[in-house]
């Protein structure tokens, strides 16, 4: 999240006219994120996410708006896409799409304890689980394709030692997407971007409720452990370092497990599928840091933080999936 485009109050009083959410109070804008602009958004019925899409076109949105009515629809604590006038959930501001969302309650915790992961471990299986009668097909756009696409682009920034470690993980990669263990794995939709910053929660430290996911605007049908991944290399890490806190991930991945259990081929990918996540999280940093798009208020995040995470990920030997 990001604020690209500025919005003026007018003009969402115009935008509410589309929708029965009643009449603006205020409009503040979010600084967090990266990808798409974002305001917190309050109305005389209640507290809204006003989001306008930078980068995502509106023959990809539809992916991950119903995506997220779907899963609304099935209990799943998520922010819900409210409906226009005219039954659509997707509209258009300054000539970018756009969607208002609730907002849901709750803040995140920057420093998650066991108990935080095993919420979040259960509620990504339980989300897992019931989008799998959802009916829109996408890939994961930041996935493999992506990642070849992008690496020539940061290879010139990096030094000869980083590229090296780069380009051979993502040959691996490559590799991998062609073996009969990554093929039988599960798949369908995934959130593929759940940090610690994307998870709300309601409660106390020591008594959390979970209060939802958010931002699936990275979500897309990938394997379902490439989504894990992507999650524990985040939460269940000592931040400076990213050697894994066994503790956390124990919780976090036997939450998930008691909801949806492991394949066998899943368990047999775990530690490929973790420097997978470390690989595209990279990828993705390096290209924002030394690409970046003009923006009002952006903050890139340091590549060199999921640099150590991949080195870690390849030196040392995983907790084994439950």
């Amino acid at each position: 999240m990001a604020v690209f485009t500025p919005v003026s109050d007018d003009d969402v009083r115009a935008l509410l006219t589309h929708y029965t959410l009643g009449e603006l109070v205020s409009l503040r804008g979010i600084t967090a994120g990266i990808e798409n602009t974002n305001y917190f958004l309050t109305t005389t019925q209640g507290e809204y996410v006003l989001t306008l899409f930078e980068v995502l076109t509106c023959e990809q949105l539809p992916f991950y708006i119903e995506l997220m009515h779907h899963l609304a629809q099935r209990h799943i604590p998520v922010p819900e896409p409210q409906t226009l006038r005219d039954g659509t959930r997707l509209t258009a501001l300054y000539d970018k799409p756009c969607t208002i969302v609730t907002r849901l309650s709750g803040g995140y915790e920057p420093a998650p304890s066991a108990a935080h992961c095993a919420l979040a471990g259960a509620t990504l299986a339980q989300a897992h689980l019931a989008a799998r009668d959802f009916g829109i097909k996408q890939p994961n756009l930041r996935g493999l394709s992506w990642w070849r696409e992008t690496t020539p682009k940061v290879l010139p920034f990096l030094s000869g030692t980083q590229s090296a470690l780069l380009q051979e993980t993502l040959d691996e990669q490559i590799r991998f997407a062609e073996n009969n263990v990554y093929r039988a794995l599960p798949t369908g939709p995934a959130h593929c971007d759940l940090f610690r910053d994307n998870v709300l929660f309601d409660g106390t430290f020591e008594m959390p409720r979970m209060g939802g996911f958010i931002d699936f605007y990275f979500a897309g049908c990938d394997t379902w452990l490439f989504d894990v991944a992507v999650s524990v290399n985040d939460w269940c890490i000592e931040p400076n370092t990213g050697v894994f806190d066994t503790e956390k991930l124990a919780a976090w991945v036997g939450a998930y497990a008691e909801n949806r259990p492991f394949t066998s081929n899943e368990k047999a990918a775990w530690p490929v599928l973790l420097r997978a996540a470390a690989l595209r999280f990279w990828v993705s940093r390096l290209y924002d840091f030394y690409l970046p798009r003009p923006a009002q208020t952006l903050k890139p995040h340091d590549p060199r933080h999921f640099e150590r995470i991949l080195l870690e990920r390849r030196k040392t030997t995983v907790l084994a999936l439950p």
